[in-house]
C-alpha cells in the first residue's frame, strides 16, 4: 500500500512538472503584450552596440539565473545571489534589464516577467553578435526569493573539472553534448585574470606562446581585475573558433581547456569545430533546454514591477 502511494505521488510529481513546462509557449504575449519581443530586442541591440561585451554579460547572466533554482529571476534580486562567489564583481548586464523592464512596464503593466525578458535578451545578445537564433517558450514568472548557498553550489566555476562540469551539468537534466554546447557562449566576452591566472604559469596543457602573450597583462602577484578576451581570435563574433582554440590548447580558463585534453568530450569539440552548423544546433538546442530548467508558472511566484527587487 506504501509503494502504491509512493507511486502515484511520483505520477502526480512528473504530472505536475509536465504541465508547467507545457504552460511556456512562444506565442505567450502575442495577445497580452504584442510589442514585448520587439522592446526587448531593441534594448539589447542599443546595449550591444553600445558595449560589445555586454552580449555575452547578459548570456551569461542568463545562465547564472537558470542555474540556480531555474529560470526565475533570482539572480535580478539586489543584494542576493549577485554577492555569491561565483557571481560577486563579475555579473553585468543589470542596468540593460532593468532599462528593459522601465519601458515594457510602460506599455504592458505588469504582465510581462523579469525571467522571460532575461531569457529573451540572452537570445537576443547572440544573434546581436552573429550568432544563431531560436525560438523561446515564454510564460515564466518570477520568484518571491533567491538562493545563494544553491548559487555557491551550482554554478561551476573557472577551475572546474571536466568530472565537475559534467556532474554541475547532470544535476540540470542536461547532457554532455549540452555541458560543450553552451561552453561555446565563451566564443565570445572576457574574463577577468584571477580566474585564468593559475593556468597560463603553471598549466602544461596551453599553447606556450599563447599563455606568454598573456602573462603582461596578468602578472603573478596582481592585476587579478585585468581582463582578457575569451576568444583571443574572433572575440566579438558569435561562432565557432572557440572549439578550434581548445583543439591548440588556448582555452583561457582551465575549465574550457579540460574540454579537449585527450578525454570523453574530445570527439564533440572535434565535431563543432569543423561543423559550424553542428555547433550552432546544438547551441541552440541546449540554450531552449536550459531556459525550461524549473520555471515558475501559472499562479507561482509573481510578476515583478522591478526585476531588482520582489513586489511590496
Amino acid at each position: 500500500m506504501a509503494a502504491s502511494a509512493s507511486c502515484l505521488s511520483l505520477v502526480v510529481l512528473v504530472a505536475l512538472a509536465t504541465v508547467a513546462s507545457a504552460q511556456l509557449s512562444p506565442t505567450f504575449y502575442d495577445t497580452s503584450c504584442p510589442r514585448a519581443l520587439a522592446t526587448i530586442k531593441s534594448g539589447v541591440m542599443a546595449a550591444v552596440s553600445s558595449d560589445t561585451r555586454m552580449g555575452a554579460s547578459l548570456l551569461r547572466l542568463h545562465f547564472h539565473d537558470c542555474f540556480v533554482q531555474g529560470c526565475d529571476a533570482s539572480v535580478l534580486l539586489s543584494g542576493m545571489e549577485q554577492n555569491a562567489l561565483p557571481n560577486n564583481g563579475s555579473l553585468r548586464g543589470f542596468e540593460v534589464i532593468d532599462s528593459i523592464k522601465t519601458q515594457i512596464e510602460a506599455i504592458c503593466s505588469q504582465t510581462v516577467s523579469c525571467a522571460d525578458i532575461l531569457t529573451v535578451a540572452a537570445r537576443d545578445s547572440v544573434v546581436a553578435l552573429g550568432g544563431p537564433s531560436w525560438t523561446v517558450p515564454l510564460g515564466r514568472r518570477d520568484s518571491l526569493d533567491a538562493n545563494v548557498p544553491e548559487a555557491n553550489s551550482d554554478l561551476p566555476g573557472p577551475t572546474s573539472s571536466r568530472t565537475d562540469l559534467e556532474d554541475a551539468f547532470r544535476k540540470k537534466n542536461l547532457t554532455t553534448v549540452d555541458m560543450v554546447a553552451l561552453s561555446g557562449a565563451h566564443t565570445i566576452g572576457q574574463a577577468q585574470c584571477g580566474t585564468f591566472k593559475d593556468r597560463i604559469y603553471n598549466e602544461t596543457n596551453i599553447d606556450t606562446t599563447f599563455a606568454t602573450s598573456l602573462r603582461p597583462n596578468c602578472p603573478r602577484s596582481n592585476g587579478d581585475n585585468n581582463l582578457a578576451n575569451l576568444d583571443t581570435t574572433t572575440a566579438n563574433t558569435f561562432d565557432n573558433v572557440y572549439y578550434t582554440n581548445l583543439m591548440s590548447q588556448k582555452g583561457l580558463l582551465h575549465s574550457d581547456q579540460v574540454l579537449f585534453n585527450n578525454d570523453t568530450t574530445d570527439n564533440t569539440v572535434r565535431n563543432f569545430a569543423s561543423n559550424p552548423a553542428a555547433f550552432s544546433s546544438a547551441f541552440t538546442t541546449a540554450m531552449i533546454k536550459m531556459g525550461n530548467i524549473a520555471p515558475k508558472t501559472g499562479t507561482q511566484g509573481q510578476i515583478r514591477l522591478s526585476c531588482s527587487r520582489v513586489n511590496s
